[in-house]
């Protein structure tokens, strides 16, 4: 009986072992279950749907409007097949060069349509299930110019739709300090023209292709209709603001001096500019020198002593006007010539009030 026991105990004691490691092989499998679950959850699928595929990179910053142009540089990518992964340049006729496809249209397309364009091409013969991102690397389609009293005038590309003074701050906003101060008006030059504008105050149409805008009114008024959007390929020009001079030994600091945003100064007010008059200024003897739009000169006597006086009209000093006042040493002063005070202004620094 005991030889007969042994191996019913041997027998059972296997099939309790069997049991236990099963039990064990079960509760060791729950625990690892949701760890496979988290880590697949984070994972690539080995085989992912169409409409998971990247569309393009946000961090190209462009919006979903842009439109793809010449010379603008892409980066092509397909997902699991790096092969057909490509950089490339739109050539000068909008298309660009694929492999296995060829030539293929780019311009004119978004970067989304362009991806699905491709998707669509590959997944005909080549490809099953093709997943493609496209990516604006590089901007050279749409740009446009920003010069004149801007702090930093040049060539930006515009990647979305932009607004006047969003394309001024671009260019690091309006001009100050030792650079040219800006004037009155910016004016935006267009081809084609501007076929829809509605000219409102503020604004005038200088030619069919070409409008001004006044900067005073777009800055301050926050007047929408004159903070026009911006296209590829416009020209902003900021205007520099205008000088009137001051010249000869009767004031304290002859020099150039800036309007600003005003059309003109009167003599008195030219002359608080200059830091007033020298002590043997010749007042009756100053004289207003102008220039006409043909370019021909002309010049006006002025009594700075009859108009302090108040015995005549203190006359208004319009743009790039010269405003001679002599010193008082006899007639050679006041027999010194037009060109000759001309030279002399056409060497003075434009001076910068603190």
């Amino acid at each position: 009986m005991r030889r007969n026991s042994k191996p019913c105990w041997g027998a059972a004691m296997v099939v309790t072992l069997t049991l236990a490691l099963g039990g064990m092989r079960g509760l060791f499998a729950q625990d690892a279950t949701p760890t496979a679950k988290s880590v697949n959850s984070n994972a690539t699928p080995s085989v992912p749907q169409a409409q998971s595929a990247p569309q393009f990179s946000s961090e190209s910053g462009v919006g979903p409007d842009y439109e793809i142009g010449p010379e603008d540089v892409l980066q092509i990518s397909v997902f699991q097949v790096s092969d057909l992964d490509e950089t490339v340049r739109v050539s000068n006729d909008g298309t660009i060069a694929v492999p296995l496809l060829g030539r293929v249209e780019a311009a004119g397309l978004t970067p989304d349509q362009l991806r699905k364009e491709l998707e669509q091409a590959y997944g005909k013969n080549l490809l099953q299930n093709p997943q493609i991102s496209v990516f604006v690397k590089e901007f050279h389609a749409q740009p446009i110019s920003v010069i004149g009293a801007v702090q930093k005038p040049g060539l930006y590309q515009i990647t979305g739709p932009r607004t006047l003074i969003e394309a001024l701050s671009m260019a690091g906003g309006l001009a100050s300090g030792k650079n040219a101060e800006p004037g009155k008006t910016v004016y935006i030059t267009r081809q084609g023209g501007f076929p829809d504008l509605h000219v409102v105050p503020g604004m005038q149409l200088v030619a069919p292709g070409k409008i001004g805008i006044d900067l005073k009114d777009l800055l301050y008024t926050q007047d929408t209709d004159l903070n026009i959007p911006i296209r590829p390929h416009d020209i902003i020009a900021v205007a520099n603001a205008n000088v009137i001079y001051v010249a000869g030994g009767g004031v304290r600091k002859p020099g150039g001096f800036v309007l600003g945003d005003r059309d003109g100064v009167t003599v008195i007010q030219a002359m608080a500019m200059a830091e007033g008059l020298a002590p043997d200024a010749a007042k009756r003897r100053a004289r207003i020198i102008h220039t006409k739009a043909d370019g021909s000169r002309v010049e006006i006597r002025v009594d700075i002593d009859a108009i302090l006086k108040q015995k005549a009209p203190d006359p208004t000093l319009a743009a790039n006007d010269i405003l001679y006042i002599p010193l008082s040493g006899g007639k050679a002063a006041f027999r010194k010539s037009t060109n000759a005070i001309v030279q002399t202004i056409s060497g003075m620094l434009i001076f910068h009030p603190p």
